[in-house]
């Protein structure tokens, strides 16, 4: 049995979108893509290597997808092994619109409901299943109670606008603290675990 968790970069006002480039989701007319960049950091970067260590395949959205697809197999260069690791770790994609065969490396689509797929995927032996991005995808899965922990790294930072992962509509979720640590430059990254039982769950 796998646990799910949702692993992502938040501001301070839970603003997730377009984390890593100017041009990397500008919908809505987001002007400010790229702000976690300045953050990364020693603690940072160990941080995400503990998350990877513990992750044994990603859950992602369409959008998701198909920008880490046109991005990690060329990754190499500029970002060196990790590139590797993301290339090779298996990606199952949650859309209605793609088709198989999908291009990147170890991917494949979620077959039937959403709900019934991940469940047996969280029933397969392993290492956790994490979702990345995908705030459409985070949602539903929020919305099932198929989400176990949020691995979240707060920034020091308020945008004022842009895509937030607690959206209205997800449920209420009492949540406990099961980690947190402090970068050098203030980036608060803190990991939840939900009360039991789930909510949506019985």
């Amino acid at each position: 049995m796998r646990n799910l968790f949702v692993s992502e970069f938040l501001t301070l006002d839970g603003v997730m979108q377009a984390p890593g480039a100017s041009d990397e989701d500008v919908e809505g007319g987001f002007q400010h893509g790229g702000w976690q960049l300045p953050y990364f950091d020693e603690v940072f970067a160990k941080s995400m290597d503990e998350t990877m260590a513990k992750t044994s395949g990603f859950v992602l959205g369409r959008k998701t997808y198909e920008l880490f697809a046109a991005y990690w197999p060329t990754a190499k260069e500029e970002v060196g092994e990790f590139a590797d690791v993301m290339n090779e770790m298996p990606k199952h994609v949650a859309s209605t619109t793609l088709r198989p065969p999908l291009e990147w490396q170890n991917s494949t689509l979620l077959e039937g409901e959403l709900e019934g797929a991940v469940r047996n995927l969280k029933e397969e032996d392993g290492k956790d299943l994490q979702v990345i991005g995908s705030g459409n995808l985070a949602a539903s899965l929020m919305r099932l109670g198929l989400v176990d922990e949020f691995r979240l790294m707060i920034h020091p930072l308020v945008v004022g606008s842009g895509k937030r992962l607690f959206a209205e509509g997800v449920p209420m979720m009492p949540l406990r603290l099961l980690d947190s640590t402090v970068s050098s430059t203030g980036v608060l990254i803190v990991t939840y675990g939900m009360e039991s039982p789930a909510p949506g769950v019985a």
